[in-house]
């Protein structure tokens, strides 16, 4: 048993954390750049290129693998495997299928109005909703290897209990008055899916290595600039009295400054790197993380075209709270994660 926690142990720190690629990173800067690491400029350097290499090497490789399993669940074969379940069943169902299908929140608001017009129960598609830019596979291990897997799993379990019980919530009030009319127009057609080649789906998953980094690397060479500012330029003491554990309002602190940003969460990801280093609590940059991604401002606006403001309040008020819960309870249970 310990030779096999040492082999996996060696595993995570070689092919998750790129524990070489940071060494590397570090001679290439020192001998090269002749940037001490020591000093301010020679850390953030150091910071911003292996991170940016790190995330683009894993994002690449985990797009791949997770969107060759995805090309057997397009979404209407999801909408298929949906409209078989109910009540509370239909609800996990559709939370851990948002955890497949890597959509951003803009994105998953078309797939709300499919799901929505072919019959799925709100609570359902709400609960997909949620999940679907809040967790996925490739998220969580670049999580892994960031962080531990501790905080992965955590973070996927509570964000799977975050949309199963917004999803509930928005069932139990039964609020389908609140969608606009046209939602429920807009049918879709039943048509047989074409079976995919081996290459076929090669092709399809390649092409979604290309789609996604493309989309997103604006958002992970920005996260990776401002964590590398953070990490080299920005002192602890200051980041901790903003957004510290003894500030008693950090959580709130943190999801009111995620809600107006646009990112995926890979972009998030190096922030929060930074931030933890600094000594900001987990659950604290937690709840950043899920408020740029699960409540992001465009994404709000959009579903404000599909649903009315009772909903969209309802929706917006549920996650705040599920997110401040998980944030204040992370960070009581900081020290164990980590």
């Amino acid at each position: 048993m310990i030779a096999l926690g040492n082999l996996f142990g060696w595993m995570n720190d070689q092919l998750l954390k790129m524990l070489w690629l940071n060494d590397l990173v570090g001679a290439f800067v020192e001998n090269v750049l002749r940037l001490p690491l020591h000093e301010r400029l020679g850390a953030s350097v150091q910071f911003f290129l292996y991170d940016t290499i790190k995330i683009f090497v894993l994002l690449s490789a985990l797009i791949f693998a997770i969107s060759y399993v995805q090309s057997y669940f397009p979404p209407e074969r999801t909408r298929r495997i949906l409209g078989r379940f109910g009540g509370l069943g239909g609800r996990v169902l559709g939370a851990l299928l948002g955890t497949i299908t890597p959509f951003c929140s803009c994105s998953s608001i078309p797939l709300f109005i499919g799901f929505t017009s072919a019959g799925l129960p709100l609570g359902v598609t709400f609960s997909f909703l949620i999940s679907s830019p809040l967790v996925d596979l490739a998220s969580v291990i670049l999580l892994a290897s960031i962080f531990n897997w501790k905080i992965a799993l955590a973070y996927v379990v509570t964000g799977l209990v975050l949309a199963v019980a917004g999803g509930s919530a928005i069932s139990a009030l039964k609020m389908e008055r609140y969608v606009e009319p046209f939602v429920y127009g807009s049918h879709l057609t039943d048509a047989e899916l074409p079976e995919m080649t081996r290459r076929d789906r090669i092709s399809f998953a390649w092409q979604a290595v290309t789609d996604i980094v493309k989309r997103v690397w604006p958002y992970v060479l920005a996260g990776v600039g401002i964590g590398a500012v953070i990490h080299g330029w920005i002192p602890a003491e200051w980041v901790a009295a903003v957004l510290g554990e003894r500030n008693p309002f950090s959580v709130v602190l943190a999801t009111l400054i995620g809600v107006p940003m646009y990112a995926d969460i890979f972009g998030t990801l190096p922030i929060a790197e930074a931030l933890v280093a600094k000594g900001v609590g987990l659950g604290t940059v937690l709840s950043f993380m899920m408020a740029v991604t699960a409540l992001s401002l465009p994404s709000l606006v959009m579903l404000k075209k599909v649903v009315k403001t009772p909903l969209l309040a309802t929706f917006f008020g549920l996650v705040v709270t599920g997110i401040l819960i998980i944030g204040y309870s992370f960070n009581a249970l900081g020290g164990w994660f980590m």
